[in-house]
């Protein structure tokens, strides 16, 4: 009885996390077929790397990466994301490409084979080279529907396939439109006939789970139904990174975001009866990074009934020396796998099944009800310690208040070099005056790290992406 109160209440973090039900879903993303694509939109298919050795241009192991995390740290979901570029060759409102999506559906198979719930993450950014769907000059919402359609088509007959409809919307010229769209393409998913599969829904704001609420993102979405009326399976879509700027690119982490973004979403998601996953979160392996992510997903175990889990940022086809890389080294995890994202999950068990209902049922024809989720049956204790130990720091500007007291200010570690890579092994990019600089030369035209965006104008892009996102990894494309 203790368990479900605190599954359904919003729990302080003084509250042993062993008293929780715990989440539904843990995972990890597993990148590659992404990479290219800038957040405007643009996505160079050339410098696709998909994780998926038995394909053209492979830039990892997916298929055994997800098969060491199922196996290893029961993870049980993993998010796949991909250019809508790779999958229609280029063609806006084409068909889907046989080669490229034959190369795609090879992760995803992979994934399924795993038993894993598997996500597919158009990663665009609500864009198609820098045209917004739905507005002026943009792809069209039958452009954006259509893709859908003839993914679900597809997919429709997998329950375990989940329909993430676009990474990172933002900068929106209007949240209401971009519901409208989002509409379109449930609609269009429904019609194909997946019917059973869980849709996330995605916010303005790169669909910050601090502004998720504030920002109106999360009651247009709510005004987004099944075709019967229902909202059942329609899960929010939100995004948090815990470093200074939100922006998923620098090793140490400042905050666990549980009460500027957490905690009003949980109130937002308790009091409408909806749910949302969290679908990118990050860190290093930094000190800092342990204590925070740990707490974050504490809370989020502390109020599973609201927010059915997380998948981490990133394995795949990013190197081991990527700041947030999860790849495993060999058969060992880094160490923020080991004590967070899989220390803070205990593989579903007594979080509820995949064959549990999700969502809510706010509307019908005669009744109205709700469906809810993961009912806390089991004991599902989690037992990993947030404790940490090595080198590293947190940042300066920070201290954090827990049950044992007060986290210190230390020291900010020194700058990171960015990796990039491509052909060159193991290489480093590092920020210069008026660029980016690789293995002593100069590079002119693009951040390594954040495609599209101008070379030796880091700020600029850092604050146009004040709210969450993540490192890119653009690889360059053979000479």
């Amino acid at each position: 009885m203790l368990s479900r109160y605190l599954a359904g209440s919003i729990v302080a973090l003084k509250i042993a996390s062993t008293l929780a039900a715990g989440v539904q879903f843990a995972g990890i993303n597993i990148a590659g077929f992404d990479f290219g694509c800038g957040t405007d939109g643009t996505c160079t298919t050339s410098s696709v790397y998909g994780p998926v050795p038995s394909i053209p241009r492979s830039g990892g192991d997916g298929p055994g990466q997800m098969k060491h995390f199922t196996t290893n740290d029961k993870f049980n979901i993993f998010r796949l994301p991909v250019g809508w570029q790779f999958l229609v060759n280029n063609q806006l409102g084409g068909t889907l490409d046989a080669t490229n999506l034959g190369q795609y559906d090879k992760l995803v198979q992979a994934c399924l084979t795993t038993g894993a719930h598997c996500i597919i993450d158009i990663h665009n950014y609500a864009r198609w080279n820098g045209g917004i769907i739905g507005a002026a000059g943009g792809p069209t919402n039958d452009d954006f529907s259509g893709l859908w359609k003839q993914l679900a088509t597809k997919y429709a007959a997998d329950s375990r396939v989940v329909m993430g409809l676009m990474n990172e919307p933002h900068d929106m010229p209007s949240i209401s439109d971009w519901a409208g769209s989002v509409q379109a393409a449930v609609t269009a998913i429904r019609g194909a006939g997946a019917t059973s599969q869980m849709i996330l829904l995605p916010g303005d704001v790169y669909t910050s789970a601090a502004t998720f609420v504030s920002g109106g993102s999360a009651a247009a979405l709510a005004a987004v139904t099944n075709p019967d009326g229902s909202t059942h399976n329609l899960i929010f879509d939100v995004h948090k990174y815990l470093d200074s700027d939100s922006s998923g690119t620098h090793p140490a982490c400042v905050r666990n975001g549980i009460s500027d973004a957490f905690e009003p979403l949980v109130t937002y998601l308790q009091s409408s009866n909806r749910q949302a996953l969290v679908s990118e979160i990050g860190g290093s392996s930094n000190p800092s990074c342990l204590q925070y992510v740990c707490e974050a997903l504490d809370f989020m175990n502390q109020n599973s009934k609201s927010i059915l889990g997380w998948v981490a940022w990133a394995a795949g086809s990013f190197p081991a020396d990527y700041v947030y890389s999860l790849t495993p080294h060999g058969d060992t995890d880094v160490p923020i796998v080991t004590q967070c994202f899989a220390g803070k999950f205990e593989g579903g068990i007594g979080f509820g099944s995949a064959t549990d209902t999700v969502g809510s049922d706010t509307t019908g024809s005669n009744t109205a009800g709700s469906d809810t989720t993961g009912s806390s049956t089991g004991s599902g204790s989690t037992t990993a310690s947030s404790s940490t130990s090595g080198t590293g720091a947190t940042p300066s500007s920070s201290t954090s208040t827990t049950s044992g007291g007060t986290t210190q200010p230390q020291p900010q570690p020194p700058p990171q070099p960015i990796p990039i890579n491509g052909n060159r092994p193991n290489s480093t990019g590092t920020a210069v005056s008026g660029g980016w600089q690789y293995n002593g030369q100069q590079l002119q035209s693009q951040s390594p790290c954040k495609p599209n965006y101008a070379a030796g104008n880091v700020a600029t892009s850092k604050n146009r992406r004040s709210n969450p996102g993540k490192a890119r990894l653009e690889y360059e494309a053979e000479q």
